[in-house]
């Protein structure tokens, strides 16, 4: 007996069966039975389910004698079922990999539930993947295990049976069946919830719920869509019979009403000569069913929802016609407001730019006003040190004010706080550019610590690479550089990168990175308390796998390296953390392989970790493919595995100053095997890597030393001269003035 039977309804999908039926078959977890279920399609797909029952024993084909619908051929296969769980997946939709190995790991670790649910992506037919909205559901606290009526709010995710796996006996034992017609995964889903003794959440996105362009049943026009009637009514009969469902009948109405609003409001659910019947039927449904006491949902649009209930069809039709005017009236009134508030701002940021700048304010952000961060917030906690009579303001967005350290005095984007500081304070520090309507006064010092060395394309140099500047304007970008007066540099390269890709009015100051000064002069003692944060005890090698984005790659860029061989390739005493990239910590991609790999305690999932810096310190080895953090990591002298699996794609795509796999920080892996191996056989700290790092830290670690925020403070804050070491040299365009005596000399920009 397979442990997993799979149904595959088809009909008319012979462009999409294919890729859905090898998503199944080719599953690393291969315990499974797949019944396609041929609803007398017209169309290639029967012959391609023949052909697929050829190739793979564990396809079971069905062809149905005549077209009975989606839900008659759900049946069909549900009765020729054999496994221990039962899975519903549609013909046009397919599963990421490893799913059913996390649905099976999921179903031993909480004891064989009646239901587990698990999350999907909706697949765009443009090629955007997004992931579910009620995804952080999913990953709120709670029992292992439950019964609905403990977490309720389920009840509001898609109504749909493709993102569950129902226990065959408990199915089979509930009598649940689909209805015939449109909306028949509302009965099955609701009676199962409710009725379900044991139900578990599975955190990880197991469905690509494809987005079609055309061709949805669902979204054309026809009498079809009156089939909700019977499926609420059905409903509402299940209620009726089993008394310990009563709590739930308010919440079906809640639900029923919303629904049939939302068929209505919908010009392509039901077609005009049959909206005043569907009217007429909704409002008898309403007012014969209403509950005694029912308070409508939030989600119910109340005036609508007394129309529909209460007020002819004529009536609900004349507000229904009238909604496109009022939300032309609503967007009209919208659009006034805010040129009447630019206005209001305009004049009230004026009033402010007449105060006199205040000499003892600096404003800083990082990461486009994510948190107290990188070179900034280095800046801040020296002056804080050695030029406390310097008020220090951060601007933090709303969503990151909670991780704000206590005592930091922050503002919000556009507030009027942070109108009043931006427009008095002296000192900007950032490391990306501020907002256009920002205004540079005169006597404002604007410093630019960037983010980290380049190896990437940056700034103009970004203009022969027209995929990595999708939705970039680099004019607009070197309007907003124009305001910059100091940029910091950690190395030559950086130096003659930033002149470059950035041909602005800017003086160069050789101070380092004021984020690696706690790399090049660590604390005593951080080290081990990060590894004990993370849980890493102190005999264990951590190695710490950073990849970067990639700018060819719609919307999550992420890396496509298997990561269950790297992990399970190292040695028994070797931990592997992964850290993606800020901008994939919400993408589904990280709901796939690296979801499963870390609950599986595989590796280490460190992505949310505030503080890279830690991280670095932690670890015992640094796997990169191209990010900047190799350049930061070489201070600590440990060991750099570059993973260029993908070096001439993404060099193609995104444009590098120069070859890192030919002037690495240690050895190059192109093959995940490869990356394995060097960590198994222990070549991942041999000489050869500690003398590509001697080079490599030769070239791009000359200004760090530990002291470059102090250098940034001394020298902008309280005036005095720079170290030895910390020169200014001009950018191109740049009044030019001469190097500190002893300081290294300008060569002019050139390639690196």
């Amino acid at each position: 007996m397979p442990r997993f039977s799979v149904v595959v309804p088809v009909h008319n999908v012979q462009g999409y069966l294919r890729t859905c039926l090898r998503s199944v078959l080719d599953q690393s977890y291969g315990d499974l039975e797949l019944i396609v279920v041929d609803d007398r399609s017209p169309d290639g797909s029967p012959a391609i389910v023949d052909e697929f029952a050829a190739l793979d024993g564990r396809v079971v084909p069905v062809h149905l004698p005549a077209n009975g619908g989606i839900g008659a051929a759900r049946d069909h296969g549900a009765r020729l079922a054999r496994g221990e769980y039962l899975l519903f997946l549609d013909s046009d939709d397919s599963w990421t990999p490893g799913a059913l190995r996390a649905i099976a790991e999921r179903i031993d670790a909480t004891g064989r539930p009646d239901v587990v649910l698990f999350d999907y992506a909706r697949a765009h037919w443009q090629g955007a993947v997004r992931r579910n909205r009620d995804a952080p559901l999913f990953r709120e606290p709670g029992p292992e295990v439950f019964t609905i009526a403990e977490r309720p709010e389920l009840l509001d995710l898609f109504t749909v049976v493709w993102n569950k796996a129902y226990r065959l006996d408990f199915y089979r034992g509930g009598g649940f069946s689909f209805p015939d017609g449109f909306y028949e995964d509302a009965v099955v889903v609701y009676e199962s919830l409710w009725t379900a003794r044991t139900i578990t959440l599975l955190d990880r996105v197991c469905v690509h719920y494809r987005q079609r362009r055309r061709g949805n049943a669902l979204r054309t026009p026809s009498r079809a869509h009156f089939a909700v009637f019977a499926q609420y009514e059905r409903l509402f009969r299940f209620v009726d019979d089993r008394p310990e469902l009563e709590r739930w009948r308010d919440f079906l109405y809640g639900h029923m009403a919303d629904h049939y609003l939302f068929i209505l409001r919908q010009e392509d659910r039901v077609p005009p000569s049959a909206r005043a019947e569907f009217h007429r039927r909704a409002a008898r449904d309403l007012r014969a069913r209403r509950p005694a006491g029912h308070r409508r949902p939030d989600r119910v649009p109340r005036v609508a929802a007394a129309l529909l209930t209460w007020a002819p069809y004529p009536l609900y039709a004349l507000y229904s016609r009238t909604s496109g005017p009022r939300a032309r009236l609503r967007r009209r009134c919208r659009v006034w407001r805010r040129r009447l508030r630019r206005v209001l701002l305009a004049l009230h940021r004026r009033l402010l730019l007449c105060r006199p700048l205040d000499p003892h304010l600096a404003v800083y952000s990082a990461f486009s006003h994510r948190g107290v961060l990188g070179d900034p917030a280095a800046v801040y906690r020296k002056a804080r040190a050695i030029a406390p009579h310097v008020r220090g303001v951060w601007v933090v967005g709303r969503d990151h004010v909670d991780a704000v350290p206590p005592g930091v005095e922050h503002v919000l984007p556009n507030s009027r706080a942070y109108r009043r500081v931006t427009a008095r304070a002296t000192y900007f520090v950032n490391n990306v550019n501020w907002a256009n309507d920002l205004v540079k006064r005169p006597g404002t010092v604007h410093v630019q610590t960037h983010q980290g060395t380049p190896l990437k394309s940056m700034g103009v140099d970004l203009l022969p690479y027209p995929g990595a500047r999708r939705g970039f304007s680099v004019p607009a970008m070197l309007r907003r550089a124009d305001r910059w007066d100091h940029s910091l540099v950690a190395n030559p390269h950086s130096e003659l990168v930033w002149d470059r890709a950035y041909p602005c009015g800017f003086t160069s100051l050789r101070t380092g990175s004021p984020r690696n000064d706690c790399l090049a002069l660590p604390d005593p003692g951080r080290r081990a308390a990060a590894r004990e944060r993370l849980g890493v005890a102190g005999d264990r090698t951590l190695v710490l796998y950073a990849p970067t984005f990639r700018d060819h790659r719609q919307d999550g860029h992420a890396p496509t390296c298997d990561l269950e061989l790297i992990a399970t390739g190292l040695p028994a005493d070797h931990v592997l953390a992964v850290r993606l990239h800020p901008s994939l910590a919400r993408s589904p991609e990280r709901g796939l392989a690296l979801r499963d790999l870390a609950l599986a305690g595989l590796v280490r999932d460190v992505t949310d970790e505030p503080s890279v810096e830690d991280l670095m310190l932690a670890s015992d080895a640094l796997v990169t493919d191209y990010s900047s953090l190799m350049f930061d990591y070489a201070l600590l002298d440990r060991p750099v595995v570059v993973h260029a699996y993908d070096w001439d794609t993404y060099r193609a795509g995104r444009g590098t100053y120069f070859d890192v796999t030919a002037f690495p920080p240690g050895h190059v892996t192109r093959e995940d095997a490869e990356l394995a191996k060097l960590f198994a056989s222990g070549a991942w700290r041999d000489g050869e890597s500690a003398r590509l790092r001697a080079a490599f830290r030769g070239r791009f670690c000359v200004y760090d030393d530990g002291h470059a925020a102090e250098r940034v403070v001394r020298r902008l804050m309280l005036g005095e001269e720079p170290a030895a070491g910390a020169a200014r040299v001009p950018a191109p365009g740049a009044p030019r003035r001469e190097p500190a005596p002893g300081a290294p000399v300008h060569d002019g920009p050139a390639r690196p």
